[in-house]
């Protein structure tokens, strides 16, 4: 007798690994963006793509603010083509950083999603700053 979790198949070890490893090239977690941004180069340009308000009530220290609508070729020609850019949103009932991960592709940069946004980052246990950036 079958359940909601076997009543279909599993994918097999070799689709699995093909699956769950590509996701890798698309997001990263709060826990490994925390990790890189303590080393002096991170190799990547945090992005908070939310307003303007909910940057300045709390951010990941050392995100840049830039909503996902302004991301348009002139907000981002100050970093060179090939700079990988990880962007993140309120946390998983936010769409807001798979928009600008599309329009940042669209554009042909380099992006991942940070998994979680703001509450993924509050989950950890990590702080934030407030008041709006230098960017």
């Amino acid at each position: 007798m079958g359940n909601p979790v076997t009543e279909t198949a599993a994918a097999t070890p070799a689709q699995a690994l093909e699956h769950f490893g590509a996701q890798f090239a698309f997001e990263t977690d709060c826990w490994d963006v925390h990790e890189a941004l303590s080393r002096p180069d991170p190799g990547f340009v945090l992005l908070d793509v939310r307003g303007p308000e909910a940057h300045a009530n709390g951010h990941v220290p050392g995100a840049v603010h830039l909503p996902h609508r302004k991301i348009i070729a002139s907000t981002i020609a100050r970093w060179p083509q090939d700079t990988l850019f990880v962007v993140y949103c309120a946390g998983p009932h936010c769409n807001g950083a798979a928009r600008a991960a599309v329009r940042l592709a669209t554009l042909g940069r380099p992006v991942k999603l940070m998994a979680g946004g703001i509450t993924g980052w509050l989950d950890e246990g990590f702080g934030l700053a407030t008041g709006m950036d230098a960017s």
